[in-house]
């Protein structure tokens, strides 16, 4: 046994034999113990590893079945599409990118992982932005009004206050990220208003 030199020490200073074989037992039982305990340690990660290389093997047989079936996972078909989807959407450089680049996440992702819902929720955000169509102002006043008249009973300030929106929009037409901000409850007309329309 490799015994530290102070245990070896107090078993050669016991004269009475009797004495010297407690010392040496209590030793010995101390090293079993050890063994014991590493041989336990050793079982759980050999029973680990084999838990982690059989279900390897049999995510690599079921990919291999799906693959003879003409099959795919679902995981790797969601990011073939998403892939697809992102190629069709014409983004941005840059956007285009982080979304790829997202979507390889989302591959090593475990399906379940809470992470992996964030990251389709972004990239699904991400493709319903229309991102290369526009669409040109409308600057009419007489039809806005009589939009806003047909489909919104009542409303006087905010309509008005969407006209006048609508003119300064006519009147000035190098105007800089001009936004009208609408505050309210969703799917109802915003009676209020985030920030004022800009003076001439």
């Amino acid at each position: 046994m490799a015994l530290r030199i102070e245990d070896k020490q107090k078993v050669l200073e016991a004269i009475d034999i009797v004495e010297r074989l407690e010392k040496l037992c209590a030793i010995v039982a101390k090293e079993l113990e050890i063994v014991e305990l590493e041989r336990k340690i050793n079982i759980r990660v050999r029973k680990q590893m084999e838990k982690t290389q059989k279900e390897y093997y049999l995510r690599e047989q079921m990919k291999a079945i799906q693959k003879e079936l003409g099959e795919k996972d679902e995981r790797v078909a969601e990011c073939e599409e998403l892939r697809e989807k992102i190629s069709k959407a014409k983004l941005p450089k840059e956007v285009e990118e982080k979304a790829l680049k997202e979507v390889e996440r989302l591959e090593k992702m475990p399906p379940m992982a809470a992470e992996a819902s964030v990251v389709r929720n972004y990239l699904d955000w991400i493709l319903s932005l229309p991102w290369s169509k526009g669409t040109r102002d409308r600057l009419e006043i007489k039809g806005a009004e009589k939009i806003l008249d047909d489909d919104h009973y009542g409303l006087k300030t905010p309509k008005e206050r969407i006209i006048e929106y609508l003119a300064i929009r006519k009147l000035a037409k190098k105007m800089k990220g001009p936004i009208l901000c609408l505050v309210g409850p969703p799917g109802l007309v915003k009676p209020r208003w985030a920030d004022p329309l800009p003076e001439l």
